[in-house]
Parts: C-alpha cells; structure tokens; sequence
C-alpha cells in the first residue's frame, strides 16, 4: 500500500514538474474529431457505435462457441455476411442484423428519438 502511494505521488511531483496538462476524452475528441454536432463528429460517433456492434456480435458468437460459418448457416447467410458485420462494413442489412441477434438468442431493445421530440421504443 505505502509503495503505491509512493508511485501516484511521484507520478503526480512528475506531472507538476513537467506542467503537464491533463485532457479529458472528451477535450481530445473536440479537438482532433469535432466538436459535438458537426458533420465529422457525427460519423465518427456512428461508425463508433457500428464498431462496438460488432464487437457485442463477435463476443456474443465466441460465447455461443459458434464460428462466423456457422452462425451465417442459422442465420441464412454466407461467413463473409457475418464478417461483414463483425468488422464494422457498412453496407450490412438491418434485417440481417436483426436476424443474427436472434440465432444469438439475443433480446433487443431499441429505442430512437426524432428531431420532433417524438420517442419511439422497440423491445
């Protein structure tokens, strides 16, 4: 315990030295993506949010112990669907997301929120 207080407090000297200057996550994505609103960070937000899709599929499959083949063969697709998928290509169907999440046995729920105030829950 005394050794690590000893390392957060050498590192915390080392910063005040230095005059290192800490960024939240959120400043550096400011900075080098956009600022929140703007076209680029709105891509950026969404192909994030495809990338951890797949990421939950891929985890979800290995838990299953189900290869991309086998999970295509349940779904109706081909391997190369289920990679698609898995690595964030953007050209994938709702439908057949849809369907992968069933053959997962996988319970949904999706909610969307228009520019109107309007709430729209899918479950």
């Amino acid at each position: 315990m005394k050794k690590q207080r000893e390392f957060e407090y050498n590192i915390l000297e080392t910063k005040r030295k230095n005059k290192m200057k800490a960024y939240t996550l959120e400043e550096l994505t400011d900075t080098y993506v956009g600022k929140k609103g703007t076209p680029e960070r709105n891509q950026f937000e969404f192909e994030l949010k495809l990338d951890i899709l797949g990421d939950m599929i891929k985890k979800a499959r290995k838990e299953k112990k189900l290869t991309q083949e086998q999970l295509g063969e349940l779904v109706g697709v081909q391997k190369a669907q289920i990679s698609k998928i898995e690595n964030n290509t953007k050209d994938v169907r709702l439908s057949t997301i849809v369907k992968v999440f069933n053959a997962l046995k996988a319970k949904v729920n999706m909610s969307v929120i228009f520019d109107t105030n309007t709430y729209l829950e899918i479950a």
